[in-house]
């Protein structure tokens, strides 16, 4: 009996891991999946866009102060927590303290165990290894601008550890 195996279509070939797609070394706790996982299955692992909890504008109040100038810096987020719309304010170094202090205030706590930032092509990679006291979860943020993907890394791993 003889088998024979059509050839390989681009379709059906291994699709690059998502670490072939990051310019640094990723996070050891995320290495092993970073290499195995094609992009899109990455992403939509440790990048979720679904959730309870959602991020609307963000701005630094008092942005047009000197960067030398020291002291906490005032910021403003819009989130939505299920169906609750909210405006609110902290004060806090920068914008992930702000932004976890902002959670916290209502009920969500993330505390950061690891923070990686690192390019991913013309973007930028935020990988967060974030506990809520109980367990802990990696999530990570993609984005133009390094604020911005620090932020969406911070509201996928509340995410994450919301959901179990």
């Amino acid at each position: 009996m003889t088998i024979s195996f059509a050839p390989e279509s681009a379709t059906t070939a291994a699709l690059p891991s998502f670490a072939a797609h990051v310019d640094a070394p990723m996070p050891r706790g995320l290495r092993q999946e970073a290499d195995a996982m094609p992009f899109d299955t990455f992403l939509a692992e440790y990048s979720p866009t679904t959730g309870p909890l959602r991020l609307g504008s963000w701005s630094c109040a008092d942005g047009d102060r000197p960067a030398n100038r020291l002291g906490p810096r005032h910021y403003q987020a819009t989130l939505a927590i299920g169906d609750r719309i909210c405006t609110t304010t902290a004060a806090a170094p920068g914008p992930v303290a702000a932004l976890t202090a902002m959670l916290y205030d209502r009920g969500i706590g993330v505390e950061m165990i690891d923070f990686h930032q690192v390019h991913a092509g013309e973007r930028i990679a935020t990988f967060i290894h974030g506990s809520d006291g109980l367990r802990a979860e990696w999530a990570m943020g993609l984005d133009d601008d390094a604020t911005q993907s620090a932020l969406a890394a911070v509201i996928a791993c509340a995410n994450r550890l919301l959901a179990a």
